[in-house]
């Protein structure tokens, strides 16, 4: 016997921690990013390799929204025979991570290294202790 799973392009929505910094995903090549939590600040790495930092990425604090958009240029030639295989998606990103707060963008920090975009959003976490509540049973 076969079971054919199939999941709707929306399930993932309400299956996320709604207290979590929360990624935007649209069409087109989206880079692969890690996000996570080191201390009070929020480390966001986006695997960004082939973009020239200085000219194909912006990076943005809008309200409670980090932003990261750029564009993977086509260096090739169009001039080749043959059948080509890539993998390889070129064109316009936008990446977008809620943050907890609101912050001062002249506080973010980031930085281009190997292919990595890593960018810091320090003490957007500063005050957000998790305070603990009791679950009662019924008698």
């Amino acid at each position: 016997m076969t079971t054919v799973l199939t999941r709707s392009p929306f399930a993932h929505t309400w299956l996320r921690d709604s207290w979590s910094p929360q990624l935007a995903v649209n069409e087109g090549p989206v880079p692969a990013a890690d996000v996570y939590r080191e201390g009070e600040d929020l480390v966001a790495r986006l695997d960004l390799p082939g973009v020239d930092p200085a000219d194909d990425i912006t990076v943005e604090v809008e309200g409670r929204k980090l932003v990261v958009r750029g564009e993977r240029k086509d260096q090739r030639s169009e001039e080749s025979e043959g059948r080509r295989i890539s993998e390889v998606r070129f064109g316009s990103f936008r990446r977008v991570v809620t943050l907890p707060k609101t912050v001062d963008g002249d506080a973010v920090r980031a930085s281009y290294d190997a292919g990595v975009l890593t960018v810091t959003v320090p003490g957007v976490f500063a005050g957000t202790t998790p305070q603990r509540i009791e679950v009662t049973t019924a008698a």
